[in-house]
């Protein structure tokens, strides 16, 4: 068997690494603590999520660097933990959908805000925020933020300001889908952008928006909860409460925030248990009983989260075949996984769960049943003595990634018993996002058919719609197989032009019915969110989302 072990790329898993970082977060919190209350939270990213407003780092980077120092017209409600995360308002008060022409939005935006550096955030700055991604005449746009917007609200093309307070947003098509789309284009300050702009150097405008947008990103403006205080890549963030925060609910409690990144879990593990760190994101499973007999608590919570292998559709890939699919489906034993995970993970029906308003009662059943698998694998021409031979890419660690290398190990071992021979290709977490764009036809998939991706399912488009759609093809969105065809096209469109939510809702139920049953993935796992703190962490909430609030958060 091939062992993730010797593929995986070297990452700064040492007990010295740990310490080293441990002392430096320590000499933060000593030089601080006396006027301070400081949260130090290490996340699974292998490096700080960009910061000049369209983080990276898959949705880890939302979580870190967008919703705290950010905001966005729409935003998710993170302050429940006993319901599902719903859009509210955010910087916009309101939203309406044209009565004749369902192509144009009016979004009325909340008085008063300003940016981290006082400028105004009024109708300007949200016309100059969709021109970043979607002008590329723009002066100040920057391609490096539109793969991680743009393919995220594929259809929005315009913004023009109506008055200050008021701003019309235009589609390429009616599409309901927009406002929930929306919380991911987070508002960057056009002044203190221009402030870098007109003090960088460069040849050529194009020049000097390039170092504009380096110099913004060492010292951002936005209009969230925290504002950026300290920033050295590759090893620490450190953020401020923005005091006067629009939203007095959300002033936040402690003083500092520390984000650090540590991608290997056991050093995460380490960090937490030596009081380097108060929180972590994704503590190693072999450890949560060591954790909770320390004394640190253990948060988790059932979220819209799908860790899967989504399957190539292009010329000659195994997974051509529906029988070799919904084997695989059949053949992983999920709850040794969630064994081996320490409970913490929930066997996955479909993208969404029974019971969802999305459901739609699929007739096919994702379950255990080896011999059902073997029977399949048999009529598509598969035994023992002739395998099957899968190549998937995969991460070492990331955002949402839960625990990669032990997870998908276990997913081979799994396989094996129904004649499939599979073999990983390990890279690094982002270039593996980077790579999801790109699509299996790349280069960059270097031969691979499947790819492990997991992703959020909070949202129609974000769980179903850029997976079956013809036109999110790479490198428009996140359709890696190139799965579509006619059938799906109309299913999809019958969701987006229901404005209704109820009708939206059935027409959507349709959709993942058929995705089931269609199986362009292999359904492995769905994600809880694990994370352990201090108990001198208080007031956190864990909501069922990929997302949390750092701003309601306090420490002893």
């Amino acid at each position: 068997m091939m062992k993730l072990s010797s593929l995986s790329p070297r990452l700064p898993t040492s007990w010295a690494l740990t310490m080293a970082v441990g002392m430096g977060l320590s000499a933060i919190s000593m030089a601080v603590q006396a006027q301070e209350k400081v949260l130090r939270i290490a996340m699974t990213a292998a490096d700080i999520p960009r910061t000049l407003g369209q983080p990276d780092q898959g949705f880890e980077g939302n979580r870190f660097t967008g919703i705290p120092m950010y905001d966005s017209l729409t935003q998710w409600d993170l302050s429940k933990s006993d319901a599902p995360s719903v859009v509210v308002p955010g910087l916009a008060t309101s939203w309406t959908v044209g009565a004749t022409d369902k192509t144009k939005w009016t979004f009325k935006l909340r008085p008063g805000v300003k940016f981290h550096d006082g400028s105004p955030l009024n109708a300007d700055a949200v016309v100059w925020n969709v021109r970043k991604v979607l002008d590329k005449d723009a002066v100040h746009f920057d391609a490096s933020q539109v793969g991680v917007t743009a393919s995220r609200m594929p259809t929005l093309r315009s913004a023009r300001k109506i008055d200050d307070l008021t701003v019309e947003l235009t589609t390429s098509e009616p599409d309901a889908f927009l406002p929930i789309n929306l919380t991911n284009l987070f508002m960057a300050s056009p002044a203190h952008w221009q402030k870098k702009f007109d003090a960088a150097a460069g040849a050529t405008p194009a020049d000097k928006s390039r170092a504009a947008w380096t110099a913004f990103a060492a010292d951002a403006s936005g209009s969230g909860p925290f504002k950026m205080a300290r920033f050295v890549p590759r090893e620490r963030l450190e953020m401020v409460a923005n005091k006067t925060y629009w939203d007095p609910k959300r002033i936040p409690k402690v003083d500092r925030v520390v984000l650090v990144p540590m991608p290997e879990a056991n050093a995460r593990t380490a960090a937490l248990l030596g009081g380097q760190v108060d929180w972590i994101e994704a503590p190693a499973p072999d450890a949560m009983p060591q954790i909770r007999q320390r004394g640190f608590k253990i948060e988790s919570n059932a979220q819209p989260h799908v860790w899967p292998w989504q399957l190539s559709f292009a010329e000659g890939s195994p997974w051509l075949d529906k029988r070799v699919r919904h084997a695989a489906n059949l053949c992983v034993d999920r709850e040794g996984l969630r064994t081996l995970l320490g409970g913490m993970m929930a066997a996955p029906k479909g993208t969404v769960p029974p019971g969802h308003p999305w459901w739609g009662n699929p007739k096919f059943d994702i379950k255990y049943d080896v011999n059902a698998a073997k029977a399949l694998m048999t009529q598509a021409g598969h035994s023992a003595a002739k395998p099957l031979k899968v190549k998937v890419q995969i991460s070492a660690s990331g955002s949402g990634q839960m625990q990669p290398l032990p997870m998908n190990e276990f997913v081979q071992q799994s396989l094996k018993q129904c004649f499939f021979d599979v073999q990983f290709d390990v890279i690094e977490w982002n270039t593996l996002f980077t790579n999801w764009r790109r699509g299996a036809k790349d280069p960059t998939a270097n031969g691979a058919d499947a790819i492990n991706v997991s992703f959020s399912a909070m949202d129609p488009f974000f769980g179903m719609v850029r997976f079956t759609s013809t036109g999110t093809f790479p490198p428009v969105s996140n359709n890696w197989g190139y799965f579509g065809n006619p059938e799906f096209e109309k299913l999809i469109a019958d969701a987006r032009t229901q404005f209704d939510d109820k009708r939206r809702d059935e027409a959507l139920a349709r959709l993942h019915a058929r995705i089931v049953e269609e199986a362009p993935f292999v359904w492995i796992a769905h994600d809880v969110g694990p994370r352990a703190m201090s108990t001198k962490v208080k007031g956190f909430v864990q909501p069922r989302s990929w997302f949390v609030d750092l701003a309601p958060v306090s420490m002893d």
